[in-house]
C-alpha cells in the first residue's frame, strides 16, 4: 500500500445504524421540505424577475418609439443617424434582457463598452509597470531598489513623499541629506553642496526635504581629504560616478519617464472621483511626454521615440483628453511645438483649409527652418502622404510667401517627398484669377437679390469660401450678406457651420467669429442696428424662435460677450 493510500473507514455495527436510523431520517425529511420550500421561492423569483423584465422591454420600446416620433421633426440630415443608434440601442437593450431572463450573463454584457475599456486599459497599465522597474534597475538607477520593487504590488507608493522626492532627486542629480549621513556619516557632508535650504526662501527646511548635490571639485576634496569616511570612499565615488552616468544616461531618463506617465495616469483611473482631469492630462502628463520624445532643442524628431509617445498616449481613453496632452506641448515653440503638429497630423485627417493646417504651415516657414526644403521635408515625413499632400497645398497657398517664393518651396518639398505634382491656386495669371473670385461672389450677389432660399445662398458662400479661404475672401462674404436683408444674414450665419452630410463645416468657427466681431463693431453699427431690431421684433412674435435661438447660440460659441450683447439690445436672455 503506497503511502498516499487511506485506510478504509470501518464498517458500522447493526447497533449504531438501528440507534442512530430514526434521526437519520428525520433529517432527510427536512431536507427534502426545505428544498422544496427553495424550489417554490425560486420559481416564485423567476416569475417575478420575467415579469419585470417584460415590463422594462416594453416600457423602453414604448420610449424608443416617442424618441423616434420626435427625431423626425429634425432636419432630414440628422435623422438617419440618430434612429440608426436608437435601433442600436434599443437592440442592446433586448439582448440583456434576454440574457437576463435566460441566464446566460457569461459575455458580461450588462457592463458598458467604456468600463471594459477602462478595466483593460488599467490592467495593461499594471502589468507595464514590472517590465519597467526592471529595466531601471538593470540600468542601476540611482534610486532605491525596495522602493521601485513597491511599485509593482503597491503603485499607490509612488505618490508617497519619500517616493516624490526620490523621483525629483533622480530627475535633478541630487541625493538626500539623511541618506549620506545614515551611509557615510555627518563628516561627509564637505563633499556636498546644500540645495535647498535658503537665508530668504527656505531658511529652515525639514531635514528629510533637504537636497545635496556633490560639488564640482568632488574628486580634489576626495583626494584632500583621505581621513573622512575612510572605509566607505569607494562607495562614496561609486555614488558620484553613479549619479554622473545617471544625468547622461537617456535610456535611464527615458524608463523613468515611461513609468511616472504610466503610474500618473493608473492612479487617476483609479481615483477618477477625487483626481481633477485638468491637472493630469494638461499639466502632469504633457511635460512627461515632451521630455520622452524632445532630446533637444536643436535636435530632429526621431520617429522612434514619437511611436513610443503614441504607445503611451494610446492608454489615454478618452479623445478630447488625448487631445488636451498634446495641445499642451511646446508652449514656448521650438521643437515641442513640432512634435505638437505632428503628433495631430499623425492622429487626425485634415484639409488646407482648417485652422491647424494654416497654423502648422505658419510654424514651418516662420521657424528656424524657413523656407529650407530639406529641413521641412524631414518634418513632413513623420506624416503619412495625405497629410503631406495637405500641408503642400497650404504652403502654395499661404498668404505668409510671395507667390513666387510659395511656388519655389511647394516644387522643391514636393521633389524631396517624391509626391505627384500640385496644382497651384498662384500659378495661373493673377488677373485671371481675380476676375474669377469677382465673378463667383457677383453670382452670390444676385442670388442674394434675387431673394434665393437660404440654403442655396449658404452652399454657394461655404463653396466661394471652400474654394479660396483667406481674410480677404470672408471680409467680402460679410460685406454681401451686410448689404443684404438682416434676417437673410442672421439664417445664412445659422445654416452656416453644417455641411450636407451633418458634419460640422471645418472653417465654420473662425468664420462665423469673423461675422460676430464684424457685427459688434461700431465700423458696422447700421447693420447691427438692422439686425437687433429685426430679431427684437421676432423675440416678442415668437421668443422660441428656431432662427432666433440658434443664431444666439452661435454667436455665444464663437464669441460669448458678442452673444451677450446683442441677447441684451434684443431684450433676451443668452
Amino acid at each position: 500500500m503506497s503511502q498516499t493510500d487511506k485506510p478504509a473507514a470501518p464498517v458500522p455495527s447493526l447497533e449504531e445504524i438501528q440507534r442512530d436510523w430514526h434521526d437519520l431520517t428525520l433529517r432527510v425529511q427536512q431536507s427534502e421540505t426545505e428544498c422544496t420550500a427553495l424550489e417554490s421561492e425560486n420559481k416564485a423569483l423567476r416569475q417575478l424577475l420575467e415579469r419585470v423584465v417584460e415590463h422594462r422591454k416594453k416600457s423602453h420600446g414604448e420610449l424608443v418609439n416617442l424618441i423616434t416620433t420626435l427625431v423626425t421633426k429634425l432636419p432630414i440630415n440628422d435623422v438617419g443617424v440618430i434612429v440608426s443608434r436608437l435601433v442600436e440601442h434599443s437592440a442592446a437593450v433586448n439582448d440583456v434582457s434576454a440574457a437576463l431572463v435566460n441566464g446566460k450573463n457569461e459575455e458580461n454584457l450588462l457592463q458598458p463598452a467604456i468600463l471594459k475599456a477602462l478595466d483593460r486599459t488599467k490592467r495593461d497599465l499594471t502589468a507595464a509597470i514590472k517590465p519597467l522597474v526592471e529595466e531601471l534597475i538593470r540600468l542601476e538607477a540611482p534610486l532605491d531598489p525596495a522602493m521601485l520593487q513597491a511599485l509593482v504590488s503597491k503603485p499607490e507608493t509612488f505618490f508617497t513623499p519619500a517616493s516624490v522626492r526620490a523621483g525629483r532627486s533622480f530627475v535633478k542629480g541630487q541625493v538626500a541629506r539623511e541618506q549620506i549621513v545614515k551611509d557615510f556619516g555627518e563628516e561627509a557632508l564637505i563633499f556636498f553642496k546644500d540645495l535647498t535650504t535658503d537665508a530668504k526662501h527656505n531658511p529652515r527646511p525639514k531635514p528629510e526635504q533637504i537636497m545635496l548635490g556633490f560639488k564640482s571639485d568632488f574628486e580634489e576634496l576626495l583626494a584632500q581629504n583621505p581621513n573622512v569616511a575612510a572605509a566607505k570612499r569607494a562607495e562614496l565615488a561609486a555614488l558620484h560616478k553613479k549619479i554622473l552616468q545617471s544625468r547622461a544616461s537617456r535610456a535611464q531618463k527615458t524608463a523613468f519617464l515611461k513609468l511616472s506617465f504610466v503610474l500618473e495616469l493608473l492612479n487617476y483611473y483609479e481615483n477618477q472621483s477625487t483626481e481633477s482631469p485638468d491637472v493630469i492630462f494638461a499639466q502632469k502628463l504633457p511635460p512627461l511626454v515632451e521630455q520622452l520624445v524632445v532630446t533637444g532643442e536643436t535636435d530632429a524628431l526621431d520617429e522612434k521615440l514619437i511611436k513610443q509617445a503614441e504607445e503611451l498616449l494610446a492608454f489615454i481613453l478618452n479623445a478630447d483628453y488625448r487631445q488636451a496632452v498634446v495641445n499642451n506641448f511646446g508652449k514656448a515653440g521650438g521643437t515641442a511645438r513640432t512634435l505638437r503638429f505632428v503628433l495631430t497630423f499623425r492622429s487626425a485627417i485634415f484639409t488646407e483649409h482648417d485652422p491647424v493646417t494654416s497654423e502648422f504651415v505658419r510654424h514651418l516657414i516662420g521657424g528656424t527652418n524657413a523656407q529650407q526644403p530639406q529641413a521641412i521635408a524631414a518634418i513632413l515625413r513623420l506624416v503619412n502622404a495625405d497629410a503631406q499632400k495637405t500641408i503642400v497645398r497650404a504652403i502654395l497657398n499661404s498668404d505668409r510667401l510671395r507667390r513666387e517664393d510659395a511656388e519655389a518651396l511647394g516644387k522643391a518639398l514636393i521633389k524631396e517627398l517624391g509626391l505627384p505634382e500640385l496644382p497651384t491656386a498662384k500659378s495661373d495669371a493673377g488677373v485671371a484669377s481675380d476676375k474669377t473670385q469677382m465673378n463667383a461672389w457677383a453670382i452670390i450677389k444676385e442670388l442674394i437679390a434675387s431673394r434665393a432660399s437660404p440654403n442655396e445662398i449658404t452652399e454657394a458662400v461655404r463653396k466661394q469660401l471652400h474654394a479660396k479661404y483667406d481674410a480677404d475672401e470672408v471680409k467680402q462674404s460679410w460685406l454681401l450678406l451686410a448689404e443684404s436683408d438682416p434676417m437673410t444674414l442672421v439664417r445664412v450665419f445659422c445654416l452656416l457651420p453644417y455641411l450636407p452630410d451633418g458634419q460640422t463645416d471645418p472653417v465654420a468657427r473662425a468664420v462665423l467669429e469673423s461675422y460676430a466681431n464684424r457685427l459688434t463693431h461700431e465700423k458696422y453699427a447700421a447693420t447691427y442696428a438692422k439686425v437687433v431690431h429685426a430679431l427684437r421684433n421676432l423675440f416678442k412674435v415668437k421668443a422660441d424662435s428656431p432662427a432666433l435661438v440658434n443664431f444666439i447660440a452661435l454667436v455665444k460659441w464663437v464669441d460669448p460677450d458678442s452673444a451677450a450683447k446683442v441677447a441684451k439690445d434684443i431684450g433676451m436672455t443668452a
